[in-house]
């Protein structure tokens, strides 16, 4: 089925290199941790995301997102933990999917960093809540 372009929209190619590459903020962030290619869809569209790359022990803080986040893991190996769960590892090629309201961290192992695709979409406007910080304790379960 085609759909006719009723907005007069145009595709959109933003080519690498042509946005900053920025350190995950330490409010939300244990460990250095980099944000590469953000992008957010533009209304009536809610996806957004980017690059996230995780230094060796990196990890985000608890958090939550409203309508899910699915993490597509691109190199390295990961940690992601549900408030109360076990600590469960991931490789290259697994897909991770985080359901609505879900307290959790992710991030690298304390030996390997690990660098993901991160996609949200946002509800109201918001796409995440963050929480506390992963204590050492926690992470190292």
């Amino acid at each position: 089925m085609i759909i006719p372009n009723a907005a007069n929209a145009e595709i959109v190619i933003t080519r690498v290199g042509t946005q900053p590459s920025s350190a995950g903020p330490t409010e939300n962030f244990t460990g250095s941790v980099r944000v590469d290619s953000r992008f957010q869809a533009k209304a009536p569209a809610r996806i957004g995301g980017g690059l996230v790359t995780f230094s060796p022990g990196a990890r985000t803080a608890w958090h939550t997102h409203p309508l899910g986040q699915t993490l597509i893991v691109t190199a390295g190996a990961g940690l992601v933990q549900e408030w109360g769960g076990p600590v469960q590892e991931f490789r290259p090629g697994d897909i991770v999917w985080i359901p609505p309201g879900v307290k959790h961290w992710h991030g690298a192992t304390p030996t390997t960093g690990m660098s993901h695709i991160a996609i949200a979409e946002a509800l109201d406007g918001k796409v995440v809540e963050w929480l506390e910080h992963v204590t050492d304790d926690q992470y190292q379960r």
